[in-house]
Formats: C-alpha cells, sequence, structure tokens
C-alpha cells in the first residue's frame, strides 16, 4: 500500500484547513480537555449550541457538526475508549472510531481529514497500540475510498510521532 495519502504533522488541529477534523470527544460532547477543548475554543459557541442538539455519543460511535470558525468545514467527534489494561474491548472500540469516522468522511464526500491520536492522552491508550490501528485503519479506508485524497495524523509530542512512524514503517 503507497501511504502518500498519508501525513504525519506536528500541528495544532485546529488550524488544518481540510475538510474535516476529528475531535477526541467525552460523551457529552460538550467540550472538555486536551484536543476538546481547544476545537470548542477555536471553533466559537455555535459549535457547543449544535453539540447540545446531538444528545452525546457513545464510546466508539461518531457525530459530525459543522465546523463553524475553524478552517475546516466539519468536526467529525468520536469517543475513544478510556484504558482499563486492554481487556474491555479498547482496541475494538478505538477501531471503531475509526471506522465510524471514515464512514462519516464518505458518506459527506470529504476528500480530507485531520485526526488526533484518539484515546493517547488522558484516557491512556499504549501510543503503539493506538497508531497501529490508526494507521490499519486508514490504509483500509484509503483503499476502500480512492476519491479520499488525504488523510493527516496529528502528532503532539516526539512519542507519538514515533508511534506512528513505526506503525507505518510496518507493511
Amino acid at each position: 500500500m503507497n501511504d502518500n495519502r498519508i501525513q504525519l504533522i506536528d500541528r495544532d488541529i485546529t488550524t488544518l484547513k481540510v475538510d474535516v477534523i476529528v475531535n477526541a470527544a467525552n460523551n457529552s460532547l460538550l467540550g472538555g480537555g486536551g484536543v476538546d477543548g481547544a476545537i470548542h475554543r477555536a471553533a466559537g459557541p455555535e459549535l457547543l449550541a449544535e453539540c447540545r442538539t446531538l444528545k452525546g455519543c457513545a464510546t466508539g460511535e461518531a457525530k459530525i457538526t459543522k465546523g463553524y470558525r475553524l478552517p475546516a468545514r466539519y468536526v467529525i467527534h468520536t469517543v475513544g475508549p478510556v484504558w482499563k489494561g486492554g481487556g474491555e474491548g479498547e482496541a475494538e472500540l478505538l477501531t471503531s472510531c475509526y471506522k465510524n469516522s471514515f464512514a462519516l468522511a464518505a458518506e459527506y464526500n470529504l476528500k480530507s481529514i485531520a485526526f488526533p491520536a484518539i484515546s493517547t492522552g488522558v484516557y491512556g491508550f499504549p501510543k503503539q497500540a493506538a497508531a497501529d490501528i490508526a494507521v490499519r485503519e486508514t490504509r483500509a479506508a484509503l483503499k476502500a475510498d480512492p476519491d479520499l485524497e488525504k488523510v493527516i495524523m496529528v502528532c503532539f509530542n516526539r512519542q507519538t510521532r514515533h508511534a506512528y512512524q513505526t506503525a507505518l514503517a510496518q507493511k
């Protein structure tokens, strides 16, 4: 698989001019810490108002809103699992985050998407395992959707970048 449609970058996801950014949200969808809070702050109060109408989101699921004041046209909100040691379906739930996010991107005919490292911050998912899932699901989505032009993996620190580089090096 040629990975030329996958990019790794170290930037603030809220500054990216793509069709859609993915928000590592909590179940309420009403904002929080980390990337979730940053996205809500950058998008403005209209995002919170729209999220209130969505009535939350289950772990592993995804919902889409407008991007409002963001350069991105849309935000896909997905709720990653909290790491509890790996025996409670965490890998399957994280896989579902990616599958459901890519399904929404395809449904809306979106060509460029940026992901944070879902669940690897305060939710504690091991970075390498999360990167392996992200890369596997990204490759599958790119194979299934030739119209998807670009997937950006936004790395928030050196350890995250290394995990993604390692995952991308595996075939």
